[in-house]
């Protein structure tokens, strides 16, 4: 600070000393309260001119970013010019960003690290100019991602973070101009983005050496989920809380998210398996974060589970369609709106700019071949145990029991369902979704499903 604007500063805060100011901040209101008592009106002009001088700790200023801290979006908005479209993000300070693009649909991703987006964080946006409609969450611990679906093919012509000056916040900016469907294939990133978060765009993470089979990550596990011996004789069952993060999933009537319902009901199912003593309740997810579908499948085979249970919540169309329905696998659909059911939620991955490029063919009809018969025939009884204990308790679809390919129902050695526990487009469903009353009397309407299922084994075990 320039040796004039230290004494126009000093020379105020002495002023408001004298004087109670009519919005003083609270950290001047303190010293002068203080002050006032103890020193007089002398000491407080010292005390205030050593303030001003001394300013905030190094490094620690709202402009700058600091190690393990989180900043906080609180403001966005668009930019339209005749050769671009600029997106603008108000921020408290400075972030760590990356961003790259992915064609099948083209898009623009850009993930921040410990960056706060729960002000903005509301689902899916309508975007302006080349971005078609955006939205952010939470992808992985630390890291909240941000998918600009473009309405053309799109390059990164510059992106950058302002630091805060003239009374202005710091913000994050990205233009963004035409280019050709040629050119933006050619740009697009294939597999994982590299681990760095320096404000460039970047490229692929490093292939291993030709002939070396690459190892993939192990899913992070939540607590709840990791391997435990089995010396307690308890059953374990995996409890999937379908969507999540960056991935909001269906829209209710009221704005309210499928992935806050699914969240609140595997939280109530695991309690109430729980408490039966019988149970070990394993969640895929246990907070509001973005679990790959196939991660999902990982976290409940790696706990060692024994049945999984996939929880959603529908949407459709025709606002009067309510109830529960249950789903298990078939590559042939039952029907078209099991298909149709299907096709959205095994976009999961795309919607949270997952490239799915990499998967191979021989990899996606090894996992079809590995569904066996036998094991989709226990899902089959187990979604009927749970009609049957459901169905004195709430609503159901007609036909509630169906069949399609959900990407998650595909474990070849664990009987899996995926329920659909009503309809966020109806009125009624929602209402009584977003009941807690409600969603602990269907748990334990589910827990007696699973009581009943694993009586049924004992049975056939000993025959």
């Amino acid at each position: 600070m320039s040796a004039p604007a230290i004494r126009q500063t000093a020379d105020h805060l002495c002023r408001i000393s004298a004087a109670p100011p009519s919005r003083p901040g609270r950290a001047a209101a303190w010293l002068g309260r203080m002050a006032k008592r103890t020193m007089g009106r002398a000491v407080i002009c010292l005390l205030a001119l050593v303030a001003v001088i001394a300013g905030p700790l190094p490094g620690v200023g709202p402009e700058e970013a600091v190690a393990g801290e989180t900043a906080r979006a609180v403001g966005l908005r668009f930019g339209m010019h005749p050769d671009k479209t600029r997106l603008v993000i108000d921020l408290d300070r400075r972030v760590d960003f990356r961003a790259f693009t992915l064609s099948g649909p083209d898009r623009v991703v850009i993930d921040f690290r410990n960056l706060d987006w729960q002000i903005l964080d509301k689902g899916e946006n309508s975007g302006a100019g080349l971005i078609a409609r955006y939205r952010v969450g939470l992808f992985e611990p630390g890291v909240y991602r941000m998918v600009l679906d473009l309405s053309q093919p799109s390059q990164i012509d510059s992106m950058f973070v302002l630091p805060a000056q003239d009374g202005l916040p710091p913000r994050f900016v990205v233009d963004l101009s035409r280019t050709s469907a040629q050119s933006f294939a050619r740009t697009t990133l294939k597999g994982e983005p590299e681990d760095r978060f320096d404000g460039t765009k970047v490229a692929a993470a490093p292939q291993p050496p030709a002939g070396q089979a690459a190892v993939a990550a192990a899913p992070i596990l939540p607590d709840a989920a990791r391997p435990r011996a089995r010396t307690d004789g308890r059953r374990i069952v995996a409890i999937d809380a379908g969507h999540g993060g960056i991935d909001p999933g269906a829209i209710g009537i009221t704005g309210v998210q499928e992935k806050s319902i699914t969240l609140a009901m595997a939280k109530a199912l695991a309690q109430e398996l729980e408490k039966t003593g019988r149970y070990k309740a394993v969640l895929t997810r246990d907070r509001d974060i973005f679990i790959r579908l196939r991660d999902r499948v990982a976290i409940a085979r790696a706990a060692q589970a024994e049945l999984f249970i996939s929880i959603h919540a529908d949407s459709v169309q025709n606002p009067r369609t309510r109830g529960l329905s249950i789903y298990t696998l078939s590559e042939r659909a039952s029907d078209g709106v099991a298909a149709q059911l299907a096709d959205s939620e095994n976009k999961s991955d795309l919607i949270a700019g997952v490239d799915l490029s990499t998967e191979s063919a021989e990899v996606t009809s090894i996992l079809i071949d590995l569904a066996r018969r036998e094991t989709m025939n226990l899902s089959a009884r187990f979604a009927g145990h749970v009609i049957g204990q459901v169905q004195p308790h709430t609503e159901l679809l007609t036909k509630p029991v169906r069949s399609a390919g959900f990407a998650v129902l595909k474990a070849p050695d664990m009987p899996s369902v995926l329920i659909e526990t009503g309809f966020l487009s109806n009125r009624q469903d929602e209402k009584v979704l977003q009941d807690s009353a409600h969603r602990a009397k269907l748990a334990r309407s589910i827990v007696g499903a699973v009581d009943q299922f694993f009586a049924a084994e004992q049975t056939w075990s000993r025959l």
